[in-house]
């Protein structure tokens, strides 16, 4: 057997490039340093038996309408994975009981976004609607390599077809932020409501250059795809992921912490393990932070000066409860929503980023509530329930409370977690009125404890860095960075640090696999 592609890291995009690559016959070896494969995708009985909690990712929006599931949902599914959909992927719950649902029936939303506000319901449709409009451009901009003459040709293209005033506009309005979008478009402060939050699972904030366009696409494509789960848990995707490449013979192993990259003469020829294992390989592909990259793997290799200056986002917090039936929620039509966020309105969400992103627990954090129970009935026993909850802000580095009541900084200890959970739990319990008849069990992570996890989740940031706009698109992670590629031979990076950025849609994987010929 000739030396295989290694494979360092077992996230979406590393169990993508394995795959594709695999598939075209090239000997390839995943090396995952934890005991679980799929990085943040785990799934686990964390507070009571039969319970099945996904710990990080739950959804799979962005992996179903991503080109690598179009070329692996066959393979994949021939190795056992499933998806679970229901026809309400997001609402938002206000304190007030105010509530949004969306559908995936772009009419029924129409119609329903029509009488919170007049002319509302037609905005959606002019949103959503743009963005299926522009899809093929979009998409490849979010999604392809940017750094490439064939971006080069689609930019061309479109000046031609639009003309240079037209294209600089079109741009110039998909920088715009999220408030500017939201109070610019929308009279109803409760549909302002159901999206200002989604952007804050782009690592973004209403604030942001761009999350305006991010909120659109979302939009759309919750309103397209919905927000599916996987049955039986997040983890079974990385175990399809395994089967398949095994059976096209490749091989995966975990336990397994690369402590170094092997370079010769300007080429990485292999890697080293923390046990003193080497391993030669044909190429190294990293699905690894700049920072894991350059100042462990790489220590001493002068090529990644600019990692110490790479800057990471928020951390997330995580909880996770066992319930003793469903959730009675304080407004009606939630029963089968796949993710409920709580919050007030865009001021809300801004408040809570902005608390988070000083150092601050944030006062009234803005909370994303999934119920995969709901579309998935093998979460939990029969007639029982469980919660996952993400809280998509809060501080990396503790230098305080907002509300001045929990003593806490700079470290997460398990008392400022718990709580921090308390607080939350409060909330919960305002929105649920059986809450605290039907809770029977909680667990609780703080982003020092993902951390603790992954370790690429640096500072409990889920997003692999700050997704500002200086280190977005073509500038991430660097400003010099050309997609995958490093100043080292035959080392690749991949994963959330680089582009197309975070989630569970593999483009990075993806991208890399076609450059080398899968």
């Amino acid at each position: 057997m000739s030396a295989p592609h290694l494979i360092i890291g077992s996230g979406i995009n590393a169990l993508v490039a394995a795959a594709l690559l695999s598939r075209k016959g090239e000997p390839v070896l995943v090396l995952e340093r934890s005991a679980h494969l799929g990085g943040c995708m785990r799934t686990e009985e964390i507070t009571l038996p039969g319970y099945r909690h996904d710990v990080m990712a739950a959804t799979f929006v962005l992996f179903l309408t991503s080109p690598a599931y179009g070329e692996l949902a066959e393979d994949l599914g021939r190795h056992g994975l499933e998806f679970c959909h229901t026809a309400h992927p997001t609402a938002v719950l206000r304190p007030g009981g105010q509530s949004a649902v969306l559908t995936m029936d772009r009419a029924a939303n129409v119609a329903a976004f029509e009488k919170l506000a007049s002319g509302d319901g037609r905005q959606h449709e002019a949103d959503v609607g743009g963005i299926e409009a522009d899809a093929g451009f979009l998409f490849a901009l979010l999604g392809n390599p940017l750094w490439s003459f064939k971006m080069a040709r689609l930019v061309a293209g479109q000046a031609w077809k639009r003309g240079l005033n037209e294209l600089k506009a079109w741009f110039g309005a998909a920088l715009q932020p999220a408030r500017g979008w939201l109070e610019g478009s929308y009279s109803s402060p409760t549909l302002q409501a159901l999206w200002a939050p989604w952007v804050l699972h782009t690592g973004l904030t209403p604030e942001s250059t761009y999350s305006g366009q991010m909120g659109r696409v979302i939009a759309f494509a919750l309103e397209a795809a919905g927000a599916p789960v996987a049955k039986g848990g997040s983890g079974s995707v990385p175990e399809a992921f395994r089967k398949l490449i095994e059976e096209k013979g490749g091989a995966v192993r975990t336990g397994v912490d690369v402590s170094r990259i092997l370079v010769e003469d300007g080429k990485a020829v292999g890697i080293e393990t923390s046990e003193g294992e080497t391993i030669r390989g044909r190429s190294v592909i990293a699905s690894v932070t700049p920072t894991q990259l350059y100042e462990r793997l790489l220590e001493g290799n002068d090529s990644g000066k600019s990692a110490s200056k790479y800057r990471y986002g928020r951390g997330n917090f995580q909880l996770h409860y066992a319930l003793d039936g469903d959730p009675d929620w304080i407004a009606e039509g939630l029963e089968d929503v796949a993710l409920i966020h709580l919050a007030d309105g865009i001021d809300s969400v801004s408040k809570s980023a902005n608390e988070a992103e000083r150092g601050l627990l944030p006062e009234t954090p803005t909370i994303c509530v999934g119920q995969p129970h709901r579309l998935d009935p093998s979460r939990a026993p029969e007639g029982k329930g469980i919660l996952w909850l993400q809280i998509p802000d809060a501080p990396r580095i503790i230098k305080g409370d907002a509300a001045g009541e929990i003593e806490a900084g700079p470290e997460w200890t398990e008392a400022v977690s718990e709580a921090f959970a308390d607080r939350i739990e409060a909330v919960l319990r305002r929105h649920i009125r059986n809450f605290d008849r039907i809770k029977l069990a909680r667990k609780a992570y703080s982003p020092a404890d993902l951390n603790a996890i992954n370790i690429n989740l640096v500072g409990g940031d889920p997003y692999g860095g700050a997704c500002t706009i200086d280190q977005f698109f073509i500038w991430r992670p660097f400003a010099h960075s050309s997609n995958s590629a490093t100043d080292i031979r035959n080392l690749h990076m991949i994963g959330a640090s680089t582009h197309p950025g975070p989630g569970l849609g593999g483009g990075s994987g993806y991208n890399l696999a076609k450059r080398m010929g899968a």
